[in-house]
């Protein structure tokens, strides 16, 4: 159970935790998909899609793809799990189109704001993303929830990406905090809550996509949960 009474600082990681990306990568590829007249659905190509993206984001966070893999490689491997390979021309018609719309859609969490809207008069609030600049801030900017923020620090920024420890330091000295008065919300076990708790930080682990249970902080299943902890 996170000690609300050390915690000055709340950072956010945005996709997955605030800014709900399954919902708006689904919009996105409704939107380009559609007028190419593909012989399948985009809830079918989503669902190929879905633990494609997840797999090749683990390794972009571990440096082992680059950005430009990362965007189409895994549209690539798409096509080809539902039986309808593309050429590097399609594809990389379609990544443009992708990143160029993905930011226009604003779906968040059941509980955002409120959310925000409950932590704000009390705590300083920081988003600490894996994200690009560009995108991230269109997301943040596009679903009204910039102005919640104090630091925006992603990972094309810091030079690292989490769980990177110097993606937290950085963020942390930033905003002038200690790690023991910070508290960190994600998704991602591996990406926000491990490295987190491993520079002393405090961290809440919302389960979007039903990872592992652990006992390494508090899990919660809703965005509203958080509110009867802090």
């Amino acid at each position: 159970m996170a000690n609300k009474d050390s915690i000055t600082d709340i950072f956010f990681d945005l996709d997955h935790t605030l800014w709900d990306f399954e919902v708006n990568s689904y919009h996105t590829f409704v939107s380009i998909l559609t007028p190419c007249s593909f012989p399948f659905s985009a809830e079918a190509f989503m669902e190929a899609y879905t633990p494609i993206n997840h797999a090749f984001w683990k390794l972009y966070r571990e440096n082992k793809i680059s950005t430009q893999e990362l965007r189409l490689v895994r549209l690539q491997k798409t096509f080809e799990a539902i039986g309808h390979p593309q050429t590097t021309a399609v594809l990389q018609a379609l990544s443009d189109a992708y990143i160029n719309q993905l930011s226009t859609h604003t779906h968040l969490f059941e509980g955002t704001l409120e959310l925000l809207d409950y932590l704000q008069p009390n705590y300083r609030l920081h988003i600490i993303t894996n994200g690009f600049d560009v995108v991230q801030q269109k997301k943040m900017s596009n679903s009204g929830i910039s102005d919640y923020f104090s630091v925006v620090l992603t990972a094309e920024s810091a030079g690292v990406k989490k769980p990177h420890q110097d993606i937290f330091i950085k963020a942390l000295a930033m905003a002038g905090v200690n790690a023991e008065n910070a508290l960190m919300i994600g998704d991602s076990y591996e990406a926000d809550i491990a490295g987190a708790l491993e520079l002393g930080m405090q961290a809440i682990h919302f389960n979007s996509h039903q990872e592992a249970k652990h006992s390494s902080c508090l899990m919660v299943e809703s965005l509203a949960e958080i509110k009867q902890y802090l």
